[in-house]
């Protein structure tokens, strides 16, 4: 049999397709919504700075990216981490009012929170690092992932599986997974999949209806 004339063949689905495939574009960002956005990182304490625009091609890239080295006053975020201005008032509020709270109350002999180590912020690449598929939040400067905390005295958080651990560590680490979602709209954790089993993927994507995905 012949092969169909293009016209009736089945659409390539976005799954299916390699970034270069797909023809996407850089989403452009308010002048006044990211105003107000850095005004209220810098009224959080949050130390960063402003960067030009990053237009890597296939649609990566961030329209009015920031470099972020404190997440919050005396917390310094390693490495710094090139985001969007939401995702970084995501990561300061969420620490202010969440992370921090559970760690003085978990693990008060560890200190305070000195340091969040971060596994990958903006970087060009799919979803799970795939040859095809939807692009990654982190390809836009949504995402985040956090791979641990670092204390003033204690040893350091890492994420990991947790499910089953019943320290104070554990609780510390599902406390923060769980709040994530009063923040972010997207968090998955080790319990998600093999793809995540060593960090927290946060992101600010933004759904229909305001829907979020948390695991």
């Amino acid at each position: 049999m012949p092969p169909a004339p293009p016209e009736d063949r089945k659409p390539i689905e976005p799954g299916e397709q390699t970034l270069e495939e797909q023809h996407l574009t850089i989403e452009p960002e308010n002048d006044a919504d990211h105003a107000e956005c850095t005004r209220e990182l810098q009224s959080l304490g949050v130390v960063f700075r402003e960067t030009p625009r990053i237009d890597d091609g296939n649609g990566c890239g961030i329209d009015k990216p920031i470099i972020v080295s404190q997440a919050l006053p005396g917390i310094t975020l390693k490495p710094e981490a090139t985001l969007r201005c939401p995702t970084a008032l995501a990561l300061a509020r969420w620490m202010k009012g969440s992370v921090i709270p559970a760690a003085s109350v978990a693990l008060p002999e560890s200190g305070e929170i000195t340091t969040i180590n971060q596994a990958s912020a903006y970087i060009c690449r799919l979803r799970n690092g795939a040859e095809a598929g939807k692009i990654s939040e982190h390809a836009r400067g949504n995402a985040i992932d956090i791979a641990s905390f670092s204390f003033g005295k204690g040893e350091d958080v890492a994420i990991r599986s947790r499910r089953e651990d019943s320290t104070l560590t554990g609780a510390f680490q599902r406390t923060v997974s769980a709040a994530g979602c009063l923040y972010f709209t997207t968090v998955l954790d080790p319990e998600s999949d093999v793809a995540h089993e060593t960090h927290l993927h946060l992101d600010v994507i933004k759904r229909k209806g305001g829907y979020r995905y948390c695991h």
